[in-house]
């Protein structure tokens, strides 16, 4: 029998969900920097070639960047996470929680990439509405 055995399955399911969640935001990311691709095509004869109307695609494929490499960062950070508790379950020592920086600052950066696409997308339909 493998001593801890549930908490390295609990330790192994947590690593494993933030890898999806990873995946998720890369994935993501590539959506928004093709979304130019997808407006080429889905909106040809819309009021586009009206002057005043702009799409801003620039934004989005930055955007889509960042994620991407965010994404890519969240896969390193969760790995080495991981590996950390996987060590520190075997350790006969007692350790504190730690680590909560990493979520904090993923739960900004998905609350700011929301205000910035909400703005994004009004501006878009105040511009077509127009």
């Amino acid at each position: 029998m493998i001593p801890h055995f549930t908490d390295h399955a609990a330790n192994e399911r947590t690593y494993l969900a933030w890898v999806r969640t990873a995946i998720a935001i890369m994935a993501f990311g590539f959506l928004l920097e093709r979304f130019n691709l997808f407006l080429s095509f889905a909106l040809p004869s819309a009021p586009l070639s009206h002057p005043g109307v702009h799409l801003n695609t620039r934004a989005t494929e930055l955007l889509g960047l960042g994620l991407i490499l965010l994404g890519a960062w969240l896969t390193l950070l969760c790995t080495l996470r991981y590996h950390r508790n996987r060590k520190q379950i075997d350790d006969v020592d007692s350790h504190g929680y730690t680590g909560t920086g990493p979520q904090r600052a993923l739960s900004w950066l998905v609350v700011l990439m929301g205000i910035f696409l909400a703005g994004y997308v009004a501006r878009q339909v105040v511009a077509l509405a127009g």
